[in-house]
């Protein structure tokens, strides 16, 4: 019997207890085997888990893992269904430095998929930790859902409509708690939270509260894996076509290590890709951005797109291909300048969006184009708003995979006055379809609902016969299904496990597979029926991508075949056992074995080898075995192709002669469309009067006429179709007369016994070699031409039969078999006559020494008609007016170099040298430079002290030290070459190229922050010194200077009028060049605003500013070497509106209660105060009684009685004052009566009484850097004494806060209020009879 390991229960000694706790690592699961650790002491706990790893077979797989515990814990590694004992296979490491246990598995295979666990141990504890490795095998599916479709797809032949609803009615049926498919939380993880509704309702989710809760948990457990891999993950953009025929997917990604490796799978299967944009599956990477292409898309490119990391999902997009066409196709558009253009189009099926392309350019809803889609979503729109030349071009519309585009052309304004001119808006538009698509459209609306109604009528009708045939059908008894194991007690006999996390319940799993030849012992939970082939069946929970016994699978895939139509193709594949059978699919249809197309089975190999391939033969072809499956794709191509007898005899070179036509002619097979192109001398060749080409499916010919010597050379035929490029090679050879023979004439000798010269062959010598020339003579004074006859093919010709001092002159023809060139007439030459030769060049000195000076010259261009027979050197010394002779007069010395050993050491020398012919010796040569006799000089050593004196972005400049003298080993130095070499290059150049006396020097031309390395060498006439380098590289710019700002007048504060522009100029100082940030209340200025930057100072324009532009804006100038900031805040505002109406209320005697309603303007403006005056009837003139308040309410004291008050209340704020609000007269007036006097006995009147406040402190929020009112109104007798406090202490005594009390009001004035003085300020009025107090609290507004 085979029982599988039940859960392990740990083996606790006597004595020991097992409690259970918590770690702060979700999953590790501790139990403690005392009751107490002593201090110091813990029990091992996992820091850093295994992470679950999902990697392609034959890779390297590791699991990592970091446990701390002390004494130090013992690590061990095992698996649920195996041992990790093979050495070979499973690698377990330590490393001290990083403390990470690793357990390693070089070249991982499908077997080793498996739960693993690690345990870490000590005489306080254990903990353990169980992760998952998933392999991916060749052609196995990653998702459980694909395999099932694909399996249902084998074993259905054809599916009908009936069993369509059965099966999604099957697919619809309730599930499980929890249980739901894994593509829609790998969708949900990736998607935008807008998106969350749409996906739940496609896979009929409805408890969104029980959705979000585990997709909080999911985001977390994947964070923490892609943590491993990436630093940052942002800006997702999920799938979408781009362009016709290209879909896009990208993201930003910060990887940890640049060298992970990226997998791309659709649907759960490893997609292969590369960085070649016209590949299939492509990734571009710019920068952090990488970008997904999907190239010539089709139907079956739609599904589930994943990106992983080193086996962590990254990024998970699902691509749905609409399913529609244009009925009506956008049309070509032209239109005048500045007039609106629209583009429409109508569909065959409602798509809420498609996408458009102006120019190549993706297209997107803005003030230059409206996109507008009917409400039926079957015609779209596009609009170029204000169309301008720079608009014309082509647009296309994209629906799918489908598309259509259309010019758009626009007119320049007919109006010859508007010539050279902007011409204004137009309000018209061009294009546009009108009437006629929306007929369109509601046509194909009812044809829509119509079909859709009848597919509503077919399924009720299905679903009625389905459930009457139900009803007709008696009861049949199910089939015993295979139970799950069932627990095994702890007392059975096996180990029991620690509990731990289950994964969802799945369903059961069957694949076929061949039975085995050995028996297998059967297992009681398996109930299978004795007439159906055994079958491997799975029980309990499914890890994708796990296979727990792997059976028969495929060592190597299938690969994808191109063939050429013609020829044989073989696809191969190789199992893990030649005892296993498969079957092979084509495009999902069996095939069998036929003529030309024969299955092989070579062991653990199968074949399919197709013959004699045809285009019929191209598609996709699936091998399946043991429910194991590898898919390749076979492309039968039909490229260019010739016969290679016809190809042989083609590349023969054609010679014909001058005036003939040329003919080339030659056959082949291939696919049309064909494209056949000609070319001679790679020159492509068209048709014109000389040149004729046929062309044709089978053959192509060109035709040269009349062909002249200057169409010899190559020709080539080139052919190329879709499926490659072949070319074919001749030459062709035109003969014709040689060209004349050329000159200049070198005569070699004029003597009075001779002649010789020699000239220049011909040019072309038309095809055919020379044979011979033929010369004629002429001696000037004479008319007549002495025939000299043919001479061999050399030219060269030397005459004997000449006159002392007469003059000749020959005529030269070159003769080939294809006849004789045209004539070349020599100048005349003159026998006997002497011609000194010219002036050699002047002498350079090789070496100098103290008994030797050797010397080198270079011939005379002028020989004076013959050959140079020797030269002679002559020397002067400095000083001496005579020149002696070096050589012998009667030994010229024949070489161009001489060693001059008559000197004397330490003398200064020049030399000077003449060339000699038959006639004698020429003129002398320039004198060479002053060289003084004596051993070479040793180079010079190092500089000194070179350093850097003045940098800028264009230029260094330099000085240094010269070098010093040491005898016999370094000389002085004569001068210096300064050298310079950019980072990027490995060569040094030199910035002079002579040396330079001084000791310092500027390089100039510089690339503005580019990196250099400079050094100088010192020179003299022993050589070049060693060089001396700078310390480090240098950078081209002026010297690091942290930004710093200029101006120390800069305002922080301004105001300004709204609709009037604002402007802030910054100067400031900085190198390198800064980056100047501009910041509006800490963020980024808005588009309204305009930045300019320039060299030291930097200018911010709001054009016309409005309320909302008001803020602090910051500027932010930063380099390499620091930053400075500073702010300014912006006001601004308009003149205010006045105040509300004024009312006028007595409150306590002698005082006067004024309020009003706000300004209007308070809500937008917080800098809004008021000013209130006041004016009585005896003074009738306005004084200002209260400034600065901000607040709706003022207590005006001393008010007399008998006298008629007004008052008036101005808004006041940075920018100016309102019209005043003005008060109703108030007054009481004193009536005059006779004056009575009745004394009524006296009473003790006692007028003592606590102080009570009648008007209490308000609220007060004031802006930073304002003044602060607060007041009250207090009553008590005797008068009592006011104490104010802030935050329960007495500032009484502080000078910054004014305080007054008069007649029972209390006052305290802020004068600027700031951050310090947020707080509790309350007022403490006292006398003998009692106490009382009144609080506020004050906020500053930063």
């Amino acid at each position: 019997m085979k029982f599988t390991k039940s859960k392990e229960e740990e083996p606790t000694a006597p004595g020991q207890v097992s409690i259970k706790k918590r770690s702060k690592v979700p999953g590790v699961m501790i139990t403690q085997f005392v009751e107490e650790i002593p201090q110091g002491k813990s029990h091992p706990d996992f820091t850093r888990k295994p992470i679950a790893l999902t990697i392609q077979e034959g890779k390297f797989a590791f699991f990592k893992a970091i446990i701390t515990g002390d004494p130090t814990p013992n690590v061990a590694w095992a698996r649920n269904n195996g041992d990790t004992s093979d050495p070979e296979r499973y690698i377990v490491s330590y490393d001290p430095i990083s403390g990470e246990h690793q357990l390693q598995m070089p070249n991982v295979g499908v077997d080793q998929a498996d739960t693993y666990k690690c345990y870490a141990n000590n005489e306080y504890g254990r903990a353990v930790v169980t992760v998952t490795l998933n392999v991916i095998e060749v052609g196995f599916k990653k998702s459980k859902a694909m395999q099932e479709a694909r399996l249902e797809q084998r074993e259905k032949a054809v599916v009908d409509l009936k069993k369509t609803l059965r099966t999604r009615a099957e697919q619809n049926e309730p599930k499980k708690d929890g249980e739901v498919d894994e593509k829609f939380w790998e969708l949900l993880l990736s998607a935008d939270k807008k998106d969350y509704e749409g996906i739940c309702m496609e896979y009929g989710v409805t408890d969104f509260r029980g959705m979000l809760k585990k997709l909080n948990e999911k985001k977390r457990e994947i964070e923490e894996q892609q943590a491993q891999f990436i630093e940052n993950l942002s800006s997702l953009r999920h799938i979408e076509i781009k362009k016709p025929g290209c879909a896009e997917f990208e993201f930003e990604m910060d990887l940890k290590d640049p060298n992970s490796k990226i997998f791309l799978f659709k649907d759960g299967v490893m997609v292969p890709f590369n960085t070649e944009t016209d590949e299939k599956h492509s990734l571009r990477q710019v920068g952090r951005k990488f970008v997904f292409s999907v190239n010539g898309l089709n139907p079956e490119d739609a599904g589930l797109y994943q990106v992983d990391v080193g086996g962590v999902n990254i990024f998970s997009t699902d691509f749905k291909i609409p399913v529609a066409d244009f009925l009506v196709k956008i049309q070509e558009v032209k239109c005048v300048e500045r007039e609106d253009a629209v583009f429409e189009c109508v569909l065959s099926a409602p798509l809420p969006k498609i996408s458009w392309i102006g120019k190549n350019v993706p297209l997107e809803q803005s003030e230059k184009y409206d996109i507008t889609v009917s409400e039926d979503m079957l015609i779209h729109r596009l609009v170029v708003k204000d169309a301008m030349q720079v608009d014309k071009g082509i647009y296309a519309a994209v629906a799918g995979l489908k598309s259509c585009n259309a010019w758009l052309v626009v007119d320049a304004d007919p109006d010859p006055n508007q010539r050279g001119k902007k011409a204004a808006r137009k309000t018209t538009q061009a294009g546009g379809g009108g009437t006629d698509l929306i007929k369109i459209a509601a046509e194909q609306q009812e044809k829509l609902l119509k079909e859709r109604d009848e597919r509503m009528e077919q399924l009720k009708q299905i679903q009625a016969e389905a459930a009457a045939k139900e009803e007709q059908k008696p009861p049949e008894t199910p089939k015993p299904k295979a139970k799950p194991k069932p627990e095994p007690k702890p007392d059975s006999g096996a180990v029991a496990e620690e509990p731990e996390p289950e994964p969802e319940p799945e369903p059961k799993v069957e694949e076929e597979q061949p039975e085995p030849k050995e028996a297998v012992p059967p297992q009681p939970e398996e109930e299978t029926p004795s007439e159906e082939p055994r079958k491997r069946v799975r029980t309990g929970p499914l890890i994708p991508d796990t296979i727990i016994d792997p059976g028969v699978h495929f060592i190597s895939g299938l690969s994808d075949v191109h063939a050429i139509i013609g020829q044989s193709a073989e696809l191969e594949c190789k199992l893990s056992s030649d005892k296993c059978d498969g079957i092979w699919y084509k495009d999902g249809k069996e095939i069998t074995a036929t003529d030309d197309l024969k299955i092989v089975k070579d062991g653990a190999v199968h074949k399919l080898i197709v013959t004699n391939c045809t285009e019929e033969d191209n598609g996709k072809y699936r091998f399946e075995a043991d429910g194991r499956k590898t898919e390749a794709i076979l492309v039968v191509e039909d490229p260019p192709r010739m016969n290679p007898d016809d190809l042989a005899k083609f590349s023969e070179p054609l010679i014909i002669k001058v005036g003939q036509n040329a003919t080339f002619k030659l056959e082949f097979v291939g696919r049309e469309p064909m494209k056949v192109q000609w070319y001679s001398e790679g020159e492509e060749l068209l048709e014109d009067n000389h040149i004729r080409i046929e062309k044709s499916s089978s053959h192509s010919r060109l035709l040269l006429v009349k062909c002249q010597r200057k169409d010899s050379g190559e020709v080539k035929l080139k052919l190329k179709n879709e499926f490659g490029t072949i070319e074919a090679l001749s030459r062709l050879i035109v003969l014709d007369k040689p060209t004349n023979p050329m000159g200049p004439v070198e005569v070699l000798e004029a003597s009075a016994s001779c002649v010789e010269f020699k000239w220049r062959p011909p040019k072309d010598d038309g095809g055919s070699p020379l044979l011979n020339y033929y010369l004629e003579r002429n001696q000037i004074g004479r008319n007549t031409w002495t025939k000299i006859g043919n001479i061999p093919g050399e030219p060269h010709y030397k005459d004997t039969d000449v006159d002392h001092g007469r003059k000749y002159c020959y005529r030269i023809r070159a003769l080939t078999a294809e006849g004789t060139s045209d004539v070349f007439e020599t100048t005349d030459i003159q026998a006997g006559t002497k011609a000194y030769p010219g002036p050699p060049s002047t002498p350079k000195v090789v070496s100098a020494f103290k008994n030797c000076i050797t010397l080198a010259w270079s011939p005379p261009s002028n020989t004076g008609g013959t050959n140079i027979v020797g030269y002679n050197l002559e020397k002067r010394k400095r000083g001496s007016n005579l020149w002696g002779q070096v050589n012998h007069p009667d030994e010229p010395i024949k070489g161009k170099q001489c060693d001059v050993k008559e000197v004397v050491e330490g003398m200064e020398y020049e030399f000077r040298v003449s060339a000699i012919n038959f006639s004698g010796a020429g003129e002398p040569s320039t004198p060479s430079e002053f060289v003084i006799a004596r051993d070479p000089k040793k180079p010079p050593g190092k500089v000194i002290d070179l350093k850097v004196t003045d940098s800028t972005y264009t230029s260094l400049s330099l000085s240094w030290t010269k070098p010093k003298e040491e005898e016999g080993v370094q000389d002085e130095a004569k001068g210096y070459f300064v050298e310079l070499r950019p980072a990027e290059n490995t060569e040094w150049g030199r910035c002079n190229s002579n040396p330079i006396i001084s000791s310092f020097y500027t390089i100039l031309g510089l690339k503005s922050m580019a990196m250099y390395w400079v050094r100088v060498v010192a020179t003299n006439e022993g050589g070049d010194g060693e060089p001396r380098d700078l310390d480090n590289y240098i950078i081209a710019m002026p010297p690091p200077v942290r930004p710093n700002f200029t101006n120390r007048k800069m305002k922080s504060f301004m105001v300004v009028r709204a609709e009037n522009s604002a402007r802030v100029i910054i100067d400031f100082e900085a190198s390198p060049m800064p980056t100047i940030i501009w910041l509006k209340d800490g963020m980024p200025v808005s588009k309204r605003v305009t930045v300019s930057n320039a060299d030291g100072t930097s200018q911010l324009l709001i054009p016309s500013a409005e309320r909302s532009d008001s803020g602090i804006y910051t500027i932010i100038v930063k380099n390499i070497v620091g930053q400075e900031t500073f702010s300014v805040e912006i006001r601004v505002t308009d003149d205010p509106k006045p105040p509300g109406p004024v009312e006028l209320e007595e409150n306590v005697p002698g005082t006067l209660t004024v309020s009003w309603d706000s300004s209007s303007d308070e809500k937008r403006d917080n800098h809004l105060y008021y000013m209130v005056m006041k004016r009585d009837s005896i003074k009738r003139t306005w004084q200002t009684v209260a400034d600065r308040l901000f607040n709706n309410n003022f207590t005006a004291t001393n008010i007399m009685p008998g006298r008629e008050y007004k008052f008036r209340v101005y808004s006041k704020n940075d920018i100016g004052i309102s019209e005043p609000s003005e008060s109703q007269t108030w007054g009481i007036v004193r009536k005059k009566e006779k004056f009575r006097l009745n004394l009524a006995p006296s009473k003790p009147c006692n007028f003592d009484s606590a102080p009570i406040f009648t008007v209490p402190l308000k609220t007060h929020t004031t802006p930073e850097k304002y003044e602060c009112y607060m007041s009250c109104a207090v009553r008590g007798n005797p008068i009592p004494h006011v104490t104010w406090y802030r935050n329960n202490v007495s500032i009484n005594t502080n000078t910054n806060y004014y305080i007054s009390n008069t007649c029972g009001v209390c006052s305290m004035l802020i004068l600027r209020v700031s951050a310090k003085d947020n707080g509790e300020y309350k007022a403490v009025a006292e006398n003998s009879l009692g106490r009382a107090e009144c609080s506020t609290q004050l906020t500053i507004l930063e």
